[in-house]
């Protein structure tokens, strides 16, 4: 399996100004690499809340944390949930909160959830590493969503051109068989593309919308965002690395709005990316973006 590396883990850091005594948010854990680098520079004093849906998630970024020194607390829950948590742990303020929207290299290759058109695995795509019965899957969408529902999603979370024809490839295909694996799925989207337009990752934008529709992605990061806003301590900051250009304008709005109605100023006018050397040790990085945002202190103006 591919080792996870944290994207612009120096770029954070430095961007959220983490100091000892922080306490800080890590709303996807994911891979723990944020999260033990969060915790050596908050320190003893400080404390780190980490929440993910995926337990080996949780377990992997709770190891990470022991070495970094600080006070670690971990919760199997949505960050659009993160107030619950907090209310839970006594936290009233945060002063720091990270959100990586990214995927790490454990849930693409080694969650057995679909994630991923390069393996073969059932279509589940739910970031719940034991979902309950009844929960939305990519199997569901494909097998059970009327034709223009499911080229709506393709074109709308993947931003897909030929969503219709491959939505209508979906339907011919169930209708023969039931659809279960991500190698059929990724067969079928190859299939609908026109040749001089096929490439290697031609699935790439399919699974990507199923992932969001299985998930609601983009209302949680909402919710997720306006929570973390309503916790942060006068000063805090909060940061978003966002991979695809739904989430990223979301964040760049989010942020605008705040700065526009008062209390907050946006301290990336344009986003941070990688840089060339990062991305050629991990290519995963490259279409990262990283925006952050400033609470006012009270009584002073930036």
């Amino acid at each position: 399996m591919t080792e996870h590396i944290p994207v612009l883990l120096k770029e954070v850091a430095e961007g959220l100004a983490l100091k000892k005594g922080d306490t800080a948010l890590d709303a996807t854990v994911g891979g723990g690499g944020h999260a033990a680098e969060i915790c050596s520079r908050i320190g003893e004093t400080g404390i780190l809340v980490g929440v993910d849906m995926d337990e080996a998630a949780l377990r992997r970024a709770e190891a990470q944390a022991l070495r970094g020194g600080c006070t670690a607390r971990f919760s199997k829950v949505n960050f659009r949930n993160l107030d619950v948590v907090l209310e839970k742990e006594g936290i009233r303020e945060i002063d720091k909160a990270l959100f990586d929207l990214g995927m790490s290299s454990f849930e693409l290759e080694a969650s057995g959830r679909g994630f991923s058109f390069r393996r073969d695995e059932p279509l589940l795509m739910t970031f719940d590493s034991d979902p309950n019965y009844g929960t939305l899957t990519a199997e569901e969408i494909v097998n059970k969503w009327d034709e223009a529902a499911i080229a709506h999603i393709l074109r709308e979370y993947g931003e897909e051109r030929f969503s219709g024809r491959i939505a209508q490839a979906i339907v011919m295909r169930r209708a023969e068989k039931r659809i279960e694996r991500t190698v059929e799925l990724a067969e079928i989207v190859n299939a609908s593309i026109p040749a001089r337009f096929r490439r290697g990752d031609s699935p790439a934008k399919t699974f990507q919308a199923l992932r969001i529709a299985v998930n609601d992605e983009l209302d949680a990061l909402r919710e997720g965002l306006m929570k973390a806003t309503e916790r942060l301590a006068s000063g805090g900051r909060i940061a978003v690395i966002s991979f695809h250009s739904l989430e990223d304008r979301i964040a760049k709005q989010y942020f605008r709005g705040l700065a526009a109605q008062g209390g907050f100023v946006v301290l990336t006018k344009k986003p941070i990316v990688p840089s060339a050397e990062e991305t050629g040790r991990n290519p995963r990085a490259r279409s990262a973006k990283l925006r952050i945002i400033e609470k006012e202190r009270i009584g002073y103006s930036v």
